[in-house]
């Protein structure tokens, strides 16, 4: 009995300290699992230090920067090749169908401005303050609500098509043509068309700006080889359709690879789009919507401005409207690279304001003022000396080269002032001062621009409507320049929560 007793305790300590052994495996087990969590997090947070904390401002600048510009540049080649892939169909039906598609389109840049601009000018503040689940919960907010609200946009067109393609101009000859269009783009295409942009600013508020830029090209390349095949008939012949079809697979793609991205940076990147972190709490509506509805807003003035210019040009003959479309394409030229430079820009100044490197954003801005206006300014000299040849470029017709070369030389000299005016708006953004974008965006059209093409083209009939950009522009350029020099002032003295808090 004693022997039995001796072997029973013998096998309850072997099994006592196995279970021990089991127990400590497990503990380290876990450690190194903490472990290997801390140093993933301290490996993201370091390279996002190196960007924009250490790196020299020209290298950081141009990372985000150069890839943000190339990225605008194909969007202006984008927006051109259904206009253009169409109209070697000779067919006006067909043509028609993707104008009178182009209000429904341009509508998409709201959403895409709300939670795309709004959403990475918070991420990239929260980062500055080391608020990383602040970052993840913001992100997951732009994501989810971009893809709500495209989905729905697509529903709602698509239940109301009828009374839709009436407003939008469509008559008997061009419904079906027009509603074949809209079907592939916004019926369908609505939410791959919105969320590939929003992810893209999503990636770009971490300093991503090149594989921002590769899904948003990527997109814009296929859509572009796509496009003929679709369209002409020695492909598959579905003409305005075959072009919305072709857009429609070009934002699914983009789509894909933001989504491809994100799952092979997992535990490398800050952008989450994860429904556990998905909530509507007070802090971020605000914060979003302060700076992303004064964006969307400044995009609803520019069509507004655009279709004005177009009114007023119209009363003079199709020479006259087919000069000013040539005049627009290469005006929008610089302005797109203005605008990406400034956007590309946004994460470095929205990070420094939130760290409280106050010395380095202003760095930032100042320098990204230096490179900008003279780049500019040669542009604007190439334009106006070259005009002739430049409109020549896309009509051979005296009358519009005329009409065009007299056009761009007016419109060229507001070029530089623009890209002070777009900075400004930029770092207001980045600062989450969103109603100081509203002003300015509101004193652009609103105040300055359409008045101006009221007075101009009663005091110089046809030919003031080209100099009515360059006197608002010159006007805010001034503003931009005062509101610069008492940003540096204000948040010169102080810490950036308290900063915020104040407004």
């Amino acid at each position: 009995m004693m022997r039995e007793k001796t072997t029973k305790n013998h096998i309850d300590d072997v099994k006592a300290k196995q279970r021990l052994k089991f127990l400590y495996k497990m503990i380290k087990s876990k450690d190194n699992y903490i472990n290997e969590e801390s140093d993933d997090s301290k490996m993201k947070e370091n390279e996002k230090i190196q960007l924009f904390e250490k790196a020299p401002i020209p290298g950081a600048v141009a990372k985000l920067a150069v890839p943000m510009i190339f990225s605008s540049l194909v969007m202006v080649l984008y927006n051109m090749a259904d206009t253009y892939f169409v109209g070697m169909l000779n067919d006006p039906v067909e043509n028609a169908a993707v104008s009178l598609a182009a209000p429904v389109l341009l509508a998409f840049n709201a959403v895409n401005n709300l939670f795309g601009v709004g959403t990475s000018s918070m991420m990239s503040r929260a980062l500055g303050r080391k608020d990383y689940e602040m970052v993840s919960e913001s992100s997951a907010f732009g994501f989810y609500c971009s893809l709500i609200c495209g989905v729905l946009f697509g529903l709602l067109c698509s239940l109301f098509h009828s009374p839709l393609l009436t407003l939008i101009g469509a008559d008997a000859t061009t419904r079906a043509a027009t509603q074949g269009y809209m079907f592939w783009t916004v019926y369908l295409g609505a939410a791959p068309a919105i969320l590939n942009v929003v992810m893209a600013y999503l990636v770009r508020s971490e300093g991503a700006a090149l594989h921002a830029s590769i899904g948003t090209m990527s997109g814009c390349m296929l859509n572009i080889i796509l496009d003929p095949v679709f369209i002409l008939p020695w492909g598959l012949n579905m003409g305005a359709a075959g072009a919305g079809l072709a857009t429609f697979l070009s934002n699914c793609a983009a789509c894909l690879y933001f989504f491809v991205l994100l799952c092979v940076k997992r535990g490398n990147t800050f952008v989450c789009i994860d429904p556990r972190k998905f909530s509507v709490k007070k802090r971020i509506v605000i914060e979003v919507c302060g700076v992303g509805i004064p964006a969307s807003i400044q995009n609803l003035l520019n069509v507004t401005g655009m279709t004005i210019l177009n009114n007023f040009t119209s009363a003079y003959g199709a020479d006259a409207v087919a000069a000013m479309g040539i005049t627009y394409k290469l005006y929008m030229v610089p302005m797109q690279v203005a605008l990406g430079f400034s956007q590309g820009i946004m994460p470095l100044v929205s990070y420094t304001f939130a760290a409280g490197n106050i010395k380095r954003m202003k760095a930032t801005i100042l320098f990204a003022l230096k490179l900008i206006v003279p780049a500019l300014a040669v542009v604007t000299i190439g334009y106006y000396a070259g005009a002739d040849v430049l409109i020549g470029l896309f009509m051979k017709n005296e009358t519009i080269i005329a009409y065009g070369s007299a056009f761009l030389r007016g419109f060229c000299l507001g070029i530089v002032f623009l890209s002070v005016d777009f900075l400004a708006v930029g770092v207001f953004q980045a600062l989450g001062l969103g109603r100081y974008a509203l002003v300015f965006a509101i004193m652009r059209k609103v105040v300055l621009e359409i008045p101006a093409l009221f007075i101009l083209n009663r005091l110089f009939p046809l030919y003031g409507l080209a100099y009515a950009q360059f006197a608002a522009e010159l006007i805010l350029s001034i503003c931009a320049a005062a509101m610069l020099g008492h940003i540096f002032r204000k948040y010169g003295k102080k810490q950036p929560a308290a900063a915020q808090q104040s407004d």
